[in-house]
């Protein structure tokens, strides 16, 4: 299989299921196990928080030891027999033991191929845009799956589609992966050391940290926040699929309208869009202004996203990148997203406005940041 093919495929189908863990997985406590909406935040939270912790250590580690093709087949495996652990947990104790130890392993996925997409691009000239949409195409049939199962056979059906999912990504992780991918990273002296020594690093690790947590609300409470608003789950799924085809249009032109842009602009772009879309919903709970802001998705996830593959693809060594990949995945997409769910939980247990409009607030520092990395030239 050529390389690009193999990294669209594995986008493809871990993406199908981010798909059904990440928006649907807090509804899935609350109505399937009979949790409050603020128990089943708390049990989130300390899953973004244990992922937070894995991606910044485990992940890693894990690569100096496996090559990321092994990696590749490890993960899945392990992720798959800890989801089923969930079906037997009853008690929010024992909710809360499965959520850490799926989340120890499971969310380890996406840095890993991240890093697999960027050590690609650096060997094979791979375009990184191209495969990334397919793991958009990914997100976007599991909603659509999502919609139509929970309209027929209700909230526990998301267990069933993940488990289904969980088995496609064992079954594709098993293609034989490109040769770049079979060596284990070199371990470079002082790697976290090393890492925020590169020029400009830590103002882009700050911005992502904020930008992506920023989506925390959406993530966590979007699915219940549709059902307040009287929308029908099978049509929650294709709300949501909204901001994923805006991904998808963004991730397929991307390297032709962004591939010279510099990575300040495209991080200032990203945090006002963010800004705009979150404070937007907040300010006006209507189905009309949520579908409308789904469209901003491509700027306030998919530029953010974009910017920091093409920054570490410029600046970062080779041997860096899973490092970097993994203070990414543990700070901007673990460890932000972690404690602004707990913060928009508490927000959304007083108005589900209020809990939108602080995602917008904690974003806009990343404005400025993003006009400071500009103005010294560093990104």
């Amino acid at each position: 299989m050529k390389q690009q093919n193999w990294l669209s495929v594995n986008f493809f189908t871990f993406f199908f299921t981010w798909g059904i863990f990440l928006p649907y997985w807090t509804g899935w406590l609350v109505f399937e196990k009979g949790l409050t909406v603020g128990a089943a935040s708390t049990i989130i939270a300390a899953g973004l928080f244990t992922r937070s912790f894995s991606t910044l250590f485990l992940f890693p580690e894990l690569t100096k030891r496996f090559s990321l093709a092994l990696l590749m087949k490890i993960l899945p495996i392990v992720s798959a027999c800890l989801l089923l652990l969930f079906i037997p947990a009853q008690s929010f104790s024992a909710l809360m033991i499965v959520m850490i130890l799926f989340s120890l392993f499971y969310p380890n996925v996406l840095p890993l191929m991240e890093s697999s997409a960027t050590v690609l691009m650096k060997t094979n000239g791979i375009n990184y845009g191209r495969s990334r949409s397919f793991g958009s195409a990914g997100y976007t049939v599991s909603l659509i799956f999502i919609g139509v199962t929970t309209a027929i056979w209700t909230e526990s059906s998301i267990m069933a589609m993940m488990i289904i999912g969980t088995g496609l990504l064992i079954m594709t992780s098993f293609l034989q992966a490109p040769d770049a991918l079979a060596t284990k990273s070199a371990p470079q002296l002082g790697g976290y050391r090393a890492i925020f020594k590169t020029p400009g690093f830590a103002a882009v690790l700050s911005i992502c940290v904020l930008i992506q947590g920023s989506h925390a609300a959406y993530y966590s409470y979007g699915f219940i926040y549709l059902q307040e608003l009287q929308v029908s789950s099978i049509y929650i799924g294709f709300i949501l699929n909204i901001a994923v085809l805006s991904e998808i249009v963004f991730f397929a032109v991307a390297d032709r309208f962004f591939g010279r842009t510099t990575v300040s602009a495209m991080f200032i772009f990203a945090a006002a869009a963010t800004a705009i879309r979150w404070i937007l919903v907040g300010l006006f709970p209507s189905l009309w202004m949520f579908v409308l802001t789904q469209m901003l998705h491509s700027l306030t996830f998919g530029l953010a996203h974009y910017a920091f593959i093409k920054y570490i693809y410029r600046a970062v060594d080779k041997q860096l990148i899973p490092t970097a990949q993994g203070l990414y995945a543990s700070l901007g997409m673990g460890l932000s997203t972690a404690l602004l769910t707990q913060i928009g939980g508490s927000l959304y247990e007083v108005s589900s406005g209020l809990s939108f409009i602080g995602m917008g607030l904690a974003v806009i520092p990343a404005f400025f940041i993003g006009f400071w990395l500009s103005a010294r030239k560093l990104a």
